[in-house]
Formats: structure tokens, sequence, C-alpha cells
């Protein structure tokens, strides 16, 4: 059943209204506030942003504010330098009405109905294409008066025929009490809404009109000589004003700043004193480049020069936090704690950067959170997906407004300690265009040789990042360029088996989903066959993001009925999913079937293992080989491969088809996937052989492994991960390369349980076990 009700997070803002459609910026200082801003970021939910009915209250509750608001989405976070506060960049999406309030100790939680926006009677259209017009001319008329007031708003207001839309950008983009955009943001309806708006509007124009008539008499009555001086003095009490100290104070501060500074070089320590000396001889006369000089100097000395936390060494307790926030990955903690040993024996030990590489959601990003709270350092995070400037890296030059440090020394800024914990996420991810590679950009902060002296070209001096702790994750190591892959440890982390999901769901997403959806364990409960039938038929993956969503999928349902009755309560079994979540999305097993010219094979992509059918049929022809499914080149050689071989060995085989009067079509379904790799030559080899002779394969066997012209057949990789493929279909047989036989010690015990491995050599051995 649809349902336009939520339970979200919500902020309540001071004097300040947002709109639907419309992007800013505020600053959050209130610990609730904050707390709802981060979850809201982490969870890529929405947050609602409701206005106070007073600027006065300092904690606000539901009773403080207006029962309207706006959902919207949390865009970026910036953390303000020298305090707690943090700069966030929403983005609103639609109104909102609160139903009830949740108030957490956490933050506050507000079950809200989505208002979407109305429409209006067809006999009413010319009447608001009339307002529109009106509402445009009032607008225009209106911007004579505030020559500040960019181009780009009346364009906008030109190009849009929405009169609920209009009103709402106007509103947000004109200068009246935070109470008259309430009152605009209250009113749902589009054509009363922008008659509200004209109503403002024309108001506003009266009163700037008498304004300036104002002005003008005063302007009259003073000669240039006093208005300059004037002009001047308020110039000079608006600065004070606004920076709390003036120009002499301001200047000191920054050399009693400098002075402090005890890990910075005498040449950097000198380049400091310049730039302040420049800043004092600008004075008032050069607003624009000390703005720049002054950004510069308060981005610099924000930066924990000397700031410093202790490592926590202390391998029980390192343990006992990774396990509690993990379940699994033993080999990733293994190698936590033999470093956190290192330390212990070698503080000053350098160069430890530890890859995580692993399809997503397997808890990349999360164990190097519990790193960081094991050792009892400040944690920063930096998502390089899809960064193609090496700006982004290395930061931008000092050559105009707004440039800015690149985001390694934004994370350090954000940690606020001098030997933080970075984790640079998504490494794999990396681009590179006309502006730069960052990946190269990569190598000097992962280098711990020439990290010690990291040059940004916005801060233009030395910084120490030796002492800095950096954990990279990726999907596909192959994508990471060879020299950056060189100066890191790969800790593979692989998917998780249906035991390990079952144990990842009871122990840690469901109670977090209780917690996060304000729903106490008496209420709602998860029975161990709906965790089950969760992972067997609503989810297909290697992590278990899919899963969690499952879950907070229930909990939002609950949270429903939990409101409407408060002595609600259930236990939710596997019958009970299909009614609450939803038909199963996938079939617990795939059903196999003996056929010719069909054969299982297996492949490792970024997100897990996958079974992969692949299919021959022979037909009269010109002696062409078809080959289709989106193969990349290295599938295509296997094949042709596949074919040579099988042709030079016709006779041995008792393959007695013309190959000149047939063509061979060799197909990978699901057509519209890409697929490539080196390790499909055993796979179409026996589907052709199959197809040739008209032999059925047997259906309860996989294979994977690549070929030679003379029959070798050669190593592959992934085999945890292939293996794993195979057990989830039901597949009792796998065929892999001898030389890959060492690796049977990394796949999962139940899976070594389940499934029977024959090594081969030859494809001689593989026929015989494939073909019945």
């Amino acid at each position: 059943m649809e349902t336009n009700m939520q339970l979200v997070p919500t902020v309540a803002l001071r004097g300040l209204v947002v709109f639907p459609g419309m992007v800013l910026h505020f600053d959050a200082a209130r610990e609730k506030s904050i707390a709802a801003i981060r979850e809201a970021m982490e969870t890529g939910d929405e947050v609602f942003l409701v206005t106070q009915l007073s600027t006065e209250t300092e904690e606000p509750t539901f009773k403080d504010v207006y029962k309207i608001g706006v959902l919207s989405k949390v865009r970026q976070i910036i953390g303000i330098p020298e305090s707690n506060n943090i700069r966030v960049i929403v983005e609103g999406i639609c109104r909102a009405t609160v139903k009830r309030g949740v108030e957490d100790d956490k933050c506050l939680y507000a079950l809200v109905e989505r208002k979407e926006e109305k429409g209006f009677a067809k006999n009413r259209a010319e009447y608001a294409e009339a307002l529109v017009r009106k509402a445009r001319e009032l607008f225009d008329e209106y911007s004579k008066y505030t020559p500040k007031m960019s181009p780009d708003v009346m364009l906008r207001i030109i190009a849009d025929e929405k009169p609920g839309a209009i009103a709402d950008y106007i509103a947000s983009v004109i200068a009246v009490p935070y109470t008259k955009k309430q009152t605009v943001l209250s009113e749902l309806h589009p054509i009363t809404r922008l008659e509200k708006m004209c109503e403002i509007l024309t108001s506003e124009i009266q009163v700037m009109e008498l304004e300036d008539k104002i002005a003008a008499k005063v302007e009259q009555a003073v000669d240039d000589n006093q208005r300059e001086y004037y002009l001047r003095e308020q110039i000079r009490a608006l600065s004070e004003e606004l920076d709390g100290v003036d120009g002499a104070d301001e200047i000191e501060t920054y050399k009693q700043k400098i002075a402090s500074i005890e890990h910075i070089s005498a040449k950097s320590r000198e380049k400091l004193q310049r730039e302040v000396s420049r800043l004092q001889k600008m004075g008032n006369g050069s607003p624009a480049e000390s703005t720049v000089s002054r950004n510069y100097l308060d981005t610099v000395l924000s930066l924990p020069w000397d700031i410093e936390t202790k490592d926590k060494l202390d391998l029980k307790n390192a343990r006992r936090v990774l396990d509690s926030d993990h379940y699994g990955l033993d080999a990733v903690k293994d190698r936590i704690i033999e470093l956190l040993a290192v330390r212990r024996l070698n503080p000053d030990i350098k160069g430890q950067i530890i890859c995580l590489a692993g399809p997503p959601g397997v808890g990349k990003t999360s164990i190097a959170q519990s790193l960081a709270k094991a050792m009892g350092r400040n944690y920063a995070r930096v998502s390089l997906g899809g960064i193609h400037d090496e700006a982004e890296i290395r930061g931008h030059r000092r050559t105009y407004i707004g440039s800015m440090p690149g985001r390694v020394m934004a994370a350090v800024s954000e940690a606020g300690s001098r030997n933080p914990l970075i984790l640079f996420d998504e490494i794999d991810k990396l681009a590179a265009d006309i502006k730069g590679d960052p990946a190269s950009a990569m190598l000097e902060v992962l280098d711990p040789e020439q990290n010690k002296a990291f040059v940004d070209h916005f801060i233009e001096i030395p910084f120490d990042l030796s002492n800095v702790l950096f954990i990279t994750t990726a999907n596909d190591k192959n994508n990471i360029p060879a020299p950056l892959l060189d100066r890191m440890e790969v800790i593979d982390l692989y998917s998780y088996t249906a035991e390990e999901k079952f144990n990842i769901a009871k122990k840690h997403l469901a109670p977090k989903a209780l917690v996060r959806h304000g729903i106490k364990k008496e209420q709602l409960k998860v029975a161990d066959t709906a965790i089950n039938e969760l992972i067997a038929s609503y989810t297909r993956e290697a992590g278990v993001r899919n899963l969690e969503r499952e879950i907070n999928n229930i909990c939002r349902k609950a949270a429903l009925e939990i409101v409407k009755d408060e002595k609600y309560q259930k236990t939710v079994t596997a019958k009970d999913l299909k009614d609450l979540i939803g038909a199963p999305k996938y079939k617990e097993k795939i059903k196999l079937k003996d056929e010719v010219g069909v054969v299982n094979g297996l492949a490792w992509t970024a997100v897990g293992g996958e079974m992969l059918k692949v299919e021959t049929v022979i037909m009269p022809g010109k002696g062409e080989l078809i080959l289709t499914g989106s193969l990349g080149d290295v599938m295509k050689e296997s094949a042709k491969a596949a074919v040579s071989y099988i042709r030079s060995n016709a006779k041995k085989y008792g393959v007695t088809t013309d190959f000149e009067k047939t063509d061979i079509h060799i197909h990978v379904p699901e057509g519209a996937v890409p697929k490539d790799g080196p390790s499909a030559g055993v796979t179409i080899s026996t589907s052709l052989l199959s197809a040739l002779k008209g032999q059925k394969v047997n259906a309860h066997v996989a294979m994977t492994g690549e070929i030679s012209l003379t029959g070798k057949v050669m190593p592959i990789g992934g085999l945890r991960e292939k293996t794993m493929a195979a057990y989830k279909a039901g597949i009792k047989t796998v065929i892999i390369p001898k030389e890959n036989e060492a690796d049977l010690d990394d796949v999962v015990d139940v899976v070594k349980k389940n499934i029977e491995f024959i090594k081969v050599t030859k494809l001689d051995e593989v026929f015989k076990v494939a073909l019945l």
C-alpha cells in the first residue's frame, strides 16, 4: 500500500525558510541539528527542515515550529575551522506537514506527510496566466530597487510557467521577514500562493519607493566631502562589527598565531609573516585582494599544525571494538591487529597504507571507522569516485577568488589533528582528463618518502602527512594504476555467505534499524525465518546493503502502524514479508537442466561472483564464427582459440562436421551486460564440442579456466567469488585448473563441504566430467 507518510530526521531553522527546488547553505551549531544532518547524509535519506516560530528559542520542540516545512536532500557537509559547527548545502524537494514529533536524545524525528504540488482547474488557466504575468511585472519593478539582484533570477522566472514554482522562487530570493516567507510556504494551492506573493511584492515596492524618496532628500543635504567621510566611517564601523576586532587587533592576532606554531619550518613561518605584512599594507583600499589574503591566512592557521592525538594500542580492546562493529572479516581484523602490534613495538613506523578491495556493501568503509575508534584517532573520509581534476587532490592555486585547498588538506583540517586516519574511498574510480591525472597526484600523498613535506597548491607551504594513517577502498583493484597499487598493501574482502549475512542482519542491521526508526524491541521483532527469506528471495548481492534496505523498509511499515496504534506489537515471519514489502524478487535456486551446447561458466565481477550460461549452436553456412552477448576482446580471443583447438582435434573427438560449410554461433545471455576476462576458455570449448557432437552437458557442473591452443588448462583469478556463485546456484561439481589448487584454502568452508572440486590440466579431463 503506497503512503506519503515517512519518519525523517528533523532540523529546526532559526529565521530561515527553505523552499522546494531551492539550493542554499546554512551553518548548524546545535548538537541535535548536526546529528540529524549527518544521519541524512550517511543514509542518503531526506531531512525535514522546518522554521521556528521564534528566533529566541534555543532548544526548540515540535511546539516551537511551524506545521509545514520542506523535505530536503543534504548535498554537502563542510566543517568550520576552530568550531564544532558545520556548514550544510541542502536542496529542497517538496512540502510536508508534521503529523507527529519524536524527540530522541540524539536528534528530532518527525512523522511527516508529503504534500506534492497541486494542480488547478482548467477554467482558471487564463487567470493563472494573467497572475503569472502580473507577478513577473511586480518582480521586475522590485528588482529595480535591488541592484545586487542577479539577471539570472529574472531569466528563471521568465522561463517558468508554473504559478506555484514562481511564487516559491520569488519568495526565496527577496529580502523579507521569515514570517512572510513562511506564509508563502504554508499555502498549498499554487494560485492562492502566487496571489499572496503578489501582495507581498506590492507592499515591499511601496516601502522601497518611500525609502528612495527619503534617501534622495538626505543625499541632497550632504555635500560630497561629508558623504565620503560618512561612508568611510560606516564601512569601518561595519568591518569592526563583523570581524569583532579592528584592523590592528586582527593583524596582531595573525602574528601571534604564526609565532605559536611549533611544527613549521623557518622558511614557511617567514612566508606567512610576509603575507600578514602584505595584508596590513592593503588596508581597506583593496577589498577583493584583502579577502583573498584573509581567506588564505585563516585556512592555513586553522590547520592542526601542533594538535596530535595519542594512539590507543590495546590489542584486546581493539579486537573487542572490531568484533562489536563487524561480524566475520577475520582476515581484515587480524591484519589490523598486526598493524597495531607493530606500532606498539615501533611507534615511529611509516608507510603502512592498506587498500581494502572487495564488492560493495561488505564493510570496507565501516571497518576503517572502527579502526579509527579503536586507535583513538580522529577520522575523515575523502570520496575519490569520479574525480578527474588534479587540483581536487593538490588544491587550487591562489590566483582567483574562490580557490581552495585540495581534498587531502581539507580532510586533515576536518579531522582536527595532524595524525588522523583518512579514508580514501573508491580509489579505483579516479578518472583523468586534460585537467591532469589525480592518480599521479595520489602517488605523492601515499608515498611516505614524499608526503612528509606535502605541498598543497593553495597552502603553498609543506605539511607533514607522514603521521597520517591512510586507508583506501576499491571495488576492483585491477582498475588502480600499477604505480599507485604498488604503494599499498591490498587486503581482499569477499562476498558474504548466507550464514554470515544472517548473523550480520540479526546482530547488527536489525538492532540499528530499530534504533534509527525509534522503535522499541518489544514493538517489533524480525524472526529468523524472515531474515533467511530476505537473504534468499529478496536480495542477491555480495554485501548487505540491499538486505539493510529491506529491513529498513519493514521498520518504516511498522513505524506507521505504531503511530496509528501505540499498543502495536508484531513478530515478522517469512509469511508476512509478501504483505509488508511485496513479492520475492529472486528464485531461491536456479533450475538446472541438461542441454546440448549449454554450459555453466563462472565469472568474477566487481560486485562478486556470477554464474553465466554459454550457449553454442551449429547451422549450415559459410564457415563463419558468430559471437554475441557483448563479449570483450579477451573473451572473443578465447572463443577463437576454442574453435581452433576443436577443429585441429576434430578426428580425436569424433567430430565429422564440415567446418567450411558450417556456421558456429556462440552466445552468452544477458546481451546488454558487457562481459570480458581470461577464464572462459574451458566453458566455450565444452559448449562447442557438445554442440558439434550433439551430447548433453551435465547441468550440475560449472567450470572456469583459460586454455591454450594445445588444450592445456591455465590458471585464473577470483576463485573464491566464483565458487560462491556456484554454491548459490546449487552446483554440485566445479572444474578448476590444477594450478589453482592452492587457492582452495581461501574458499569458504560451507562451499567446500557442498561442492566437489575437480582439478584438471587438459581439456580432455574437462570433457570427461562435463559431457554426458
